[in-house]
């Protein structure tokens, strides 16, 4: 593709584009989002969260920031991200990693019970099970997992979207055939929030770290629970954020737990939620239909640029066991990352076709 036909097709792109995704598009426009293709890794910050932490920096360097300030702003950010995988908020619980959040859920599984997952999902949803002894965790492929679903299987852990091949599962056959055994399902939305229309009500549980595609300070994490998977669980980490009354609960032994899913929130990390709240206020309002279109779309432009089959996802992958290509790319200035023998370039709504030009020139 010429510098020109790529200027042509971008501004081609860019008039098909929903007024709210060109102001989402114009929050990431600096030089320094050229060349990254590495979301998948960590998200970039738009101008907005920039300018909230370094306001709050100066706040709390001058002494003027009362933790109670950081209360409401909290609540902002649990609301809009309810509203962008489509619970109630009181349906959602804040951490900061999903290792931890998914350590309830593996605290929850009965003695020889089995919680089935996807070979090769990563492993914060995972390792928490395998430090059960007295449970069984089967690992099958993931286009086999929905019918790898027994009537032993209490638990179906996955991601929606894989991490190392940005591969998306097959969720609805997946929760069609854990109802069906009567198992539960937790899945995993990281790679998917921010960039794919996720439903959390389709399953009884769902992690999402905010760092990726949500753009967030890592150290922004949720977790959905439907209300009948919530009675299984144990808040085995509860804390003073868990109270019902929040700074009515700093001192035991009395405790009284709020009733919603915030029974499982952990005291945030105040800062990075002053970063979070504008970035999920900004995606909580775009159409994930049309942010998945534009993404894909210019991955798939980047398999036609490598002569390669198109994978209709905004992560690419491709064959790189010697790391010849990603030597390539970085010496060009391009951030891209590798997983499981593989590179993984990665594209949100920084990117554009001049990225995609510029790591074709560098392969070529």
């Amino acid at each position: 593709m010429t510098s020109a036909q790529a200027t042509s097709a971008v501004a081609a792109t860019s008039r098909s584009l929903s007024p709210a995704l060109r102001r989402a598009i114009d929050e990431f426009r600096s030089d320094a989002a050229r060349g990254y293709l590495a979301v998948a890794s960590i998200g970039l910050p738009t101008k907005a969260t920039v300018a909230a932490q370094l306001a709050d920096i100066e706040l709390w360097a001058s002494g003027r920031r009362d933790p109670m300030d950081y209360d409401a702003i909290h609540e902002n950010t649990r609301e809009h991200y309810a509203r962008l995988v489509g619970v109630g908020a009181d349906r959602v619980a804040t951490g900061s990693q999903t290792s931890v959040m998914a350590s309830i859920f593996a605290a929850a599984v009965p003695a020889g019970a089995e919680v089935l997952c996807a070979d090769g999902d990563f492993s914060s949803i995972m390792f928490p099970f395998l430090q059960r002894k007295d449970i069984r965790v089967r690992a099958v492929p993931l286009d086999e997992l929905a019918a790898s679903v027994t009537d032993a299987t209490w638990l179906v852990v996955f991601s929606l979207a894989q991490s190392a091949t940005g591969r998306i599962a097959d969720n609805e056959g997946i929760v069609a055939a854990a109802a069906q055994h009567g198992a539960f399902t937790v899945c995993d939305l990281t790679q998917a929030a921010g960039v794919y229309p996720a439903d959390a009500a389709m399953f009884d549980a769902t992690l999402c770290h905010a760092y990726k595609w949500l753009c967030s300070p890592r150290g922004v994490a949720f977790m959905t629970v439907s209300p009948r998977f919530q009675e299984v669980l144990t808040p085995v980490q509860a804390g003073w954020y868990a109270g019902e009354d929040v700074w009515g609960s700093c001192y035991g032994p009395a405790m009284q737990l709020a009733e919603s899913a915030r029974r499982f929130d952990v005291s945030p990390a105040w800062p990075a939620w002053v970063g979070a709240e504008p970035a999920l206020t900004l995606f909580s309002g775009l159409d994930m239909q049309e942010v998945w279109a534009f993404t894909s779309g210019l991955g798939d432009r980047l398999c036609d640029a490598l002569e390669i089959p198109q994978q209709h996802q905004p992560i690419v992958t491709w064959a790189d066991a010697d790391q010849k290509d990603m030597a390539r790319l970085v010496a060009a200035g391009i951030t891209v990352s590798g997983r499981a023998g593989r590179l993984r370039a990665s594209i949100h709504l920084w990117n554009d076709e001049s990225d995609i030009e510029a790591v074709a020139r560098a392969l070529r």
